[in-house]
């Protein structure tokens, strides 16, 4: 195979007997029966969730934005990165983004770039992530957010890039999230820039807007 034809691409098996037994607040459970290239049928049951955007604020000092939170899931504190849910239909990412970056952590950005797009984990959930990069930040303007609940306890840091790639191979860190974006822009500082990423309104057609 050429090495032009390496990318993913859209299709859609026949499915039967779909269903959803159950449906949260945010996400929900689907169960179908999807057709198999052998001609029978497999049960397969996924997370149904609305989207979600991330953001690697970097600051002038090659220093990262993080924050701690408890996700009771994996019963960890983990570092991550600013984050939240698109749970407004139709929602343009870049503002959410934006507005994640504002409550999480009162700062703003100048500059906005799409870092990566992926499926947090397509064998189990049709969650898409888009990570921003932002740079060129700053205290945003006016009060702070109100946070509640878990954001109560939030902890922020700002790390040098080249000690969350070490921390991140060490196997120190295990937000999703974090590790990808880390490992996206330490590969684009090191190899053809940040010129070369997208522009921060770039399609994404696994989430349109």
């Amino acid at each position: 195979m050429d090495v032009r034809d390496i990318r993913d691409a859209a299709e859609e098996w026949p499915a039967r007997a779909g269903e959803t037994p159950f449906q949260g607040r945010v996400t929900g459970v689907r169960t179908e029966e999807v057709r198999m290239p052998d001609g029978g049928w497999a049960r397969r049951d996924y997370q149904l969730h609305p989207g979600s955007v991330s953001v690697l604020a970097l600051d002038e000092q090659q220093r990262v934005l993080i924050l701690r939170q408890y996700r009771h899931p994996v019963r960890h504190r983990l570092w991550e990165l600013p984050a939240g849910l698109l749970d407004v239909p139709g929602e343009n990412p870049l503002h959410a983004a934006q507005r994640e970056l504002y409550e999480e952590a009162h700062c703003k950005a100048g500059e906005w770039r799409v870092l990566l797009d992926l499926y947090t984990s397509p064998g189990g959930s049709d969650e898409a992530l888009r990570i921003f990069l932002a740079t060129d930040l700053g205290d945003a303007d006016g009060e702070r957010y109100a946070a509640h609940g878990e954001e109560l306890e939030l902890e922020t840091a700002r790390v040098p890039l080249a000690e969350l790639v070490r921390l991140v191979l060490a196997g120190e860190l295990h937000s999703p999230t974090m590790i990808a974006g880390t490992l996206a822009l330490h590969a684009a500082l090191t190899g053809p820039g940040l010129d070369g990423l997208r522009p921060a309104d770039a399609p994404w057609p696994a989430r349109p807007f």
